[in-house]
C-alpha cells in the first residue's frame, strides 16, 4: 500500500463546539455537516463516524459545552480528544488560515488531527470530574467573595446591605463546599493518604492539595522535568545564533500555578528548606521573580517525589 493510500484511509473528524450547534468536517474528504448539540445531534455523529470508519474525533475545549459529546463518546469507546483553543489557533496561523467561522474552524481542527495526531486521552472517572467541579467551584466563589468585598469598602447605605447580605451569602457556599471537598478526600483512602503527606509540608495547606488532586493527577507518576513543564514552572530557552536570551515559563496549567504561586510565598517564609533556597538564591543576585519561580519548581518536585514515593515529609536543607 502507498502512503497516499494509507492517509486516505486515516478518516479525521473536527468538531467545533458552540453552545446549542456542532460544525462538523471530517478530512481528507472534506466531507461537512451541522447538527445540534444535543443528544438528537449526537447521535447523528456517532452515525456518521461508525459508518464512514473514522479514526480520530478532534474537538476544541470551548469552557464545558464540549463535555456532554465527549462524554458520550467516550462511552462508546470512540476515539476522542478534546485539544487546547490555543494549539488550534497556532495551527491554523501556520497554514495560513486567517478567517474564522464555524465551518472554517471545524475544518481546521480537522486538519490538525490528520497532520498532529494528537494523543487519544480517556476521560477520568465520574468521581474525580465531580471533585474537579467541586474545586473549580470553590474557586468561582472565592473570587466573586474578593470581588463582592471590593466592592464592599466604597459602598454606603442600600448597596453596602445588599453586599453584606451576598458575602454571607457566599461564606455559607464556601463552608458547604469546603466540607464537601473534604468528605469526598476522605472518603478515597488513597486522595486521603496522599492529602495527609502533602498537608504536612510547610506552605501547603487544603487548598493546593485538592487542587493538586482535582486539577494534576499526574503529580507522582512523571519525573521531575516533566511536572514542571505540565505545571509551566519550567525555564525555556530563548536563543538565535549568537544571542542567548532570557529564560522564561510559558504555558501550563495556569489554575495549579497560581495555587502553587500562593503556596510557594508562603513556604519561602516558614518552609526551612524553600526558606533556604530562597535566601541562597537572592544572595547570589536573583530577581525576586526569577526566585520565586525556581522555588515554586523545587517545592513542585518535592511534592512530587512524595507522591511518587507515597512518603511523608522529611526536610532535608541542601
Amino acid at each position: 500500500m502507498s502512503e497516499k493510500n494509507n492517509e486516505v484511509e486515516f478518516l479525521v473528524m473536527g468538531v467545533d463546539v458552540s453552545k446549542d450547534t456542532l460544525d462538523v468536517c471530517i478530512v481528507p474528504d472534506f466531507e461537512r455537516m451541522q447538527v445540534s448539540n444535543d443528544a438528537e445531534g449526537h447521535v447523528l455523529i456517532i452515525e456518521k463516524v461508525r459508518k464512514l470508519g473514522v479514526k480520530l474525533i478532534v474537538l476544541e475545549a470551548t469552557g464545558g459545552y464540549e463535555m456532554a459529546l465527549v462524554l458520550v463518546l467516550s462511552e462508546k469507546e470512540l476515539p476522542v480528544t478534546v485539544i487546547n483553543p490555543r494549539r488550534i489557533r497556532k495551527f491554523a496561523d501556520a497554514i495560513g488560515i486567517t478567517a474564522k467561522t464555524d465551518a472554517i474552524d471545524a475544518k481546521v481542527i480537522a486538519e490538525f488531527g490528520r497532520m498532529v495526531r494528537p494523543e487519544i486521552r480517556s476521560l477520568p472517572p465520574a468521581d474525580i470530574r465531580l471533585f474537579s467541579q467541586l474545586v473549580a467551584r470553590r474557586r468561582q466563589l472565592q473570587e466573586m467573595h474578593g470581588m463582592e468585598q471590593n466592592r464592599l469598602a466604597c459602598s454606603i447605605g442600600e448597596v453596602r446591605c445588599t453586599l453584606e447580605k451576598h458575602l454571607r451569602f457566599l461564606e455559607r457556599g464556601l463552608e458547604k463546599i469546603e466540607k464537601q471537598i473534604n468528605d469526598e478526600i476522605k472518603r478515597t483512602p488513597l486522595w486521603k493518604q496522599k492529602s495527609d503527606n502533602l498537608d504536612a509540608v510547610k506552605g501547603v495547606g487544603p487548598v493546593l492539595v485538592s487542587t493538586f488532586l482535582a486539577e494534576l493527577p499526574e503529580l507522582g507518576t512523571l519525573n521531575k522535568k516533566q511536572i514542571a513543564a505540565l505545571v509551566g514552572v519550567a525555564p525555556y530557552n530563548h536563543d538565535s545564533g549568537k544571542y542567548r536570551g532570557k529564560r522564561a515559563i510559558y504555558g501550563g496549567r495556569v489554575v495549579v500555578r497560581n495555587v502553587l504561586y500562593m503556596s510557594t510565598l508562603s513556604a519561602c517564609r516558614w518552609n526551612p528548606v524553600i526558606k533556604s533556597f530562597y535566601e541562597r538564591l537572592k544572595a547570589a543576585g536573583k530577581p525576586e521573580k526569577v526566585a520565586i519561580v525556581a522555588c515554586m519548581r523545587k517545592l513542585l518536585v518535592i511534592l512530587n517525589s512524595m507522591a511518587k514515593t507515597n512518603s511523608p515529609w522529611r526536610p532535608v536543607i541542601a
